[in-house]
């Protein structure tokens, strides 16, 4: 079968496409064709050894699938053959065939297509997990969120207004500016033309906003806690901009406000029951149209590592995903 293969550190450039053997499920396992890989900014990083998770090589990229049960290990209960499943692998899911861990798998359900489920665990399953469980967003109140126009942004846009959060996006430029709104923002800033603390605080009344979904960090986190209203939560989602910013404790403490992390790869390993439960919830709000992914493309297997330079290179808005078959 035909994998992508990273063997040494590097950019999307050292990526092959290679032919590799067939995986056997072993206990606890099940083995997934998959129909749909989803890539990921941490995609990036990865194949750099510049991500929290550094798999020994070689290894496929690729974190999120969705695609048919072909076999089952020993032991594997609630999954048969022919089962249509999404799950979260870390890495390894641009290939043909993938083995799994059948604790990492959740069902999907009638009506969703496998292009769309692959988008759901990452993006999605950390905005729930930040917004709703770490950020406790109440209905009504007011949602910052940083890097609106890409795939981690548009989830944390439509998690929070299925929350019933007022939601203000920030990117940067028109055309980005203009795909928040499609999305459902009810308020954008754009942050490279525009003081960022002063329009939240002007947006929200004064008021300052409640929660800042901050998977950006660098220059723009600051203002944000600056912009935060009182008993606010700033959730630290990631730091897609390069540099890890340094708070001020003392704006902490005037403001009674908190930075909250959240880190959602742990997250799915320390409590799997939340994580599933999480995607059940995901899934039917897609089925239910309250939530609507963006895919901006769909690749060959043989473009994976073009797809990644697009990501890179902050080109993507959405998803790109790859199919393999």
């Amino acid at each position: 079968m035909r994998a992508v293969i990273c063997r040494e550190v590097g950019g999307p450039e050292t990526l092959t496409i290679e032919d590799v053997a067939e995986p056997v499920a072993g206990p606890g396992e099940v083995v997934v064709k998959v129909a749909a890989c989803a890539l990921n900014f941490f995609d990036t990083l990865i194949t750099r050894d510049r991500y929290q998770f550094k798999p020994e090589r070689p290894f496929s990229p690729g974190g999120e699938i969705a695609g048919v049960v072909e076999s089952l290990g020993d032991g594997v209960t609630g999954f048969a053959v022919g089962d249509r499943v999404v799950g979260y692998l870390k890495w390894g899911g641009a290939r043909e065939k993938v083995a799994v861990a059948a604790s990492d798998l959740v069902a999907m359900p009638d009506g969703l297509d496998f292009v769309t489920a692959s988008t759901l665990s990452v993006t999605y399953g950390t905005a729930i997990h930040g917004l709703a469980d770490r950020g406790e967003v109440k209905p009504g109140e007011w949602v910052a969120v940083l890097g609106a126009s890409g795939g981690a942004g548009q989830a944390a846009v439509e998690i929070a207004k299925m929350l019933g959060a007022r939601v203000i996006a920030c990117a940067s430029g028109a055309e980005k500016i203009d795909f928040c709104r499609s999305i459902g923002a009810d308020e954008v800033i754009d942050y490279e033309a525009e003081d960022l603390k002063l329009r939240l605080k002007e947006l929200t009344g004064g008021r300052g906003v409640d929660v800042v979904y901050d998977a950006v960090g660098d220059r723009f986190t600051e203002p944000a806690v600056r912009a935060m209203a009182w008993r606010g939560r700033l959730l630290v989602v990631g730091f897609a901009a390069g540099q890890i910013p340094k708070i001020p404790l003392n704006l902490l403490l005037l403001k009674g406000c908190d930075l909250r992390g959240v880190f959602w790869g742990d997250h799915v390993v320390r409590e799997p029951e939340a994580f599933a439960e999480e995607m059940r919830r995901i899934m039917d709000g897609v089925v239910a149209g309250r939530i609507r992914p963006h895919v901006q493309a769909t690749h060959p297997l043989e473009e994976t590592p073009a797809a990644i330079a697009e990501i890179a290179a902050r080109r993507v808005r959405g998803k790109l995903v790859i199919v393999p078959g």
